[in-house]
């Protein structure tokens, strides 16, 4: 991401510049002392050292913020924090109460370098110092009710605002922290049922491979059963480890639904896609089966029909042969090509028949529609697309 929030440090020049201006922007609010510096009717020696002294506070103020983030410990940033106060102090007392702004970045530095347990305890300090001083300076009673709010409102804004970007990127990182457990969890237990579904049937053509080799100079017609049985033995090992990895390439509805988004779009396509849907108590193999027939649709739209425009709905309906999950997929392009179905939607209906349910294709007169039918479980329309 090319944006840094409070709370972070910068990674690339492309975040410092950015963070740069967003802060540069506040630092319009010291207008009130550059025009004190420029019409206020000091003398140059006053004058300089009160531009010193704003450099030196701007300069200090944009290094704490900069540095947030980089591990220094609290007492750090709590004498970064010191400084800033004395600084505004000393010029507010010496240049005049145009200088209590400085006491407001004071604040909102607070609120966006301390956590929020020394926070909300040095953002009400600096309010009070503000205070003291717009006492003490000629006329700051009249810039406090101004400032003292901001102050307030300004740091503690800020400390929440900090707070809720670290719970982002907290909520961010175990998200994938998730992921990835996920994901090894996902090959343990595909190695788990490898093992156990190898492991037997491997320990059982091993002996009897031993035995065949014992039997084969003297018993030649067991040697030859001990052969027969490992052949069967290895076709049904095959067999489950297909139906094994057949399982966990099961496609799923709801990424079906979401990669179609994509891959509509990506074509130039006008895409309507239902939302992901509740699937609660449909079969495994009945989503399974509408998901490989999204896939086939869509990819037939994507290549051969020159569509435009690609309406995907996905609904319940109550048949006479009971609850049916019905996926309908309609494009503008050109049709089929009149040669019957292709090998796809061959293997399609094979494969929805083999669910229990049954497929629909065939041209509109501005286009092609393809209806999947599945068993359902419940009874409550899904959604439809736009």
């Amino acid at each position: 991401m090319s944006s840094v929030g409070i709370g972070q440090r910068p990674q690339n020049r492309r975040q410092k510049v950015i963070k740069t201006l967003w802060s540069g922007i506040w630092l319009a609010y010291l207008s009130a002392p550059v025009n004190d510096l420029l019409h206020g009717g000091h003398s140059a020696g006053v004058r300089v050292l009160g531009a010193l002294g704003l450099v030196a506070f701007v300069a200090w103020y944009f290094v704490l913020l900069f540095r947030t983030g980089r591990g220094e410990s609290n007492g750090v940033v709590l004498g970064s924090l010191a400084v800033l106060a004395t600084q505004s102090t000393v010029l507010a007392l010496a240049l005049g109460r145009e200088w209590l702004v400085l006491f407001v970045y004071v604040a909102i530095a607070s609120g966006a370098a301390l956590p929020l347990r020394l926070a909300r305890w040095c953002i009400p300090a600096v309010s009070a110092l503000l205070t003291a001083v717009a006492l003490v300076v000629p006329d700051g009673k009249e810039f406090l009710a101004g400032l003292l709010l901001p102050a307030l409102l300004g740091g503690f804004s800020m400390t929440g605002v900090r707070e809720l970007i670290r719970t982002t990127i907290a909520l961010r990182e175990a998200r994938a922290t998730v992921a990835q457990l996920a994901a090894n969890e996902e090959r343990l237990r595909l190695a788990r049922d490898l093992h156990d579904l190898l492991g037997h049937s491997l320990s059982l053509i091993t002996l009897k491979s031993e035995l065949a080799g014992r039997m084969l100079p003297d018993h030649p017609d067991k040697a030859a059963q001990q052969v027969a049985d490992i052949e069967q033995v290895s076709r049904q090992a095959l067999v489950d480890v297909r139906e094994a990895v057949t399982g966990y390439r099961r496609p799923r509805l709801a990424d079906e639904l979401a990669g179609t988004q994509v891959a509509l779009t990506a074509a130039g396509v006008t895409a309507g896609v239902p939302v992901a849907p509740d699937l609660t108590g449909i079969p495994e193999e009945s989503e399974s089966a509408l998901a490989w027939a999204l896939r086939e649709a869509v990819t037939n739209v994507v290549r051969h029909s020159g569509a435009r425009r690609c309406t995907v709905e996905l609904l319940r309906r109550q048949t006479l042969d009971g609850l049916v999950l019905e996926l309908s997929v309609e494009d503008n392009g050109s049709g089929g090509s009149g040669d019957g179905p292709g090998n796809g939607l061959t293997g399609l209906t094979e494969r929805l028949e083999k669910a229990g349910g049954t497929l629909e294709a065939g041209s509109l007169k501005h286009g092609f529609r393809l209806v999947a039918r599945v068993p359902a479980g419940s009874s409550a329309d899904i959604g439809s697309g736009a």
